[in-house]
């Protein structure tokens, strides 16, 4: 008497084996990277009146203050209870300014313990990330 496999159960067997350990690694790798809040708070220095003004806005909406429109793409903060670090990336455009060539005023990340890494250069408002939260 020959004995013959069932073929057609291993194959469904190593499919159902190979989606499960895919949605195991995409729900681990899910985890591990680190979600953008969801509001950003900002300061805003007018060197010329030297009034200091908090602005609050949503991740991925434009604001407009005086000449500049201010955009936080992504907003996070650090996972460390110890000294705690708020980053976000900042596109800032000046109104006045129609050149083509030079867009933005800034476009990086900012940081919110250190703004001097990255500076906003710009002769009459200074921008500072304060915090973010959802």
């Amino acid at each position: 008497m020959l004995l013959k496999k069932n073929i057609k159960a291993g194959k469904i067997n190593f499919l159902l084996l190979t989606v499960f350990i895919a949605l195991i690694i995409n729900n681990v790798l899910a985890n591990s990277i680190p979600k953008s809040e969801t509001t950003a708070e900002l300061s805003v220095l007018d060197k010329v009146s030297s009034k200091n003004i908090n602005i609050q806005l949503k991740v991925g909406e434009e604001v407009f203050f005086q000449n500049l429109s201010i955009k936080i793409l992504k907003c996070y903060n650090s996972e460390f209870d110890d000294d705690p670090e708020v980053t976000a990336y900042m596109q800032v455009k000046d109104k006045t300014k129609n050149d083509n060539d030079k867009v933005f005023v800034f476009n990086d990340w900012t940081f919110a313990s250190s703004p001097s890494i990255k500076p906003f250069d710009h002769p009459v408002y200074d921008v500072w990330l304060k915090k973010c939260y959802s």
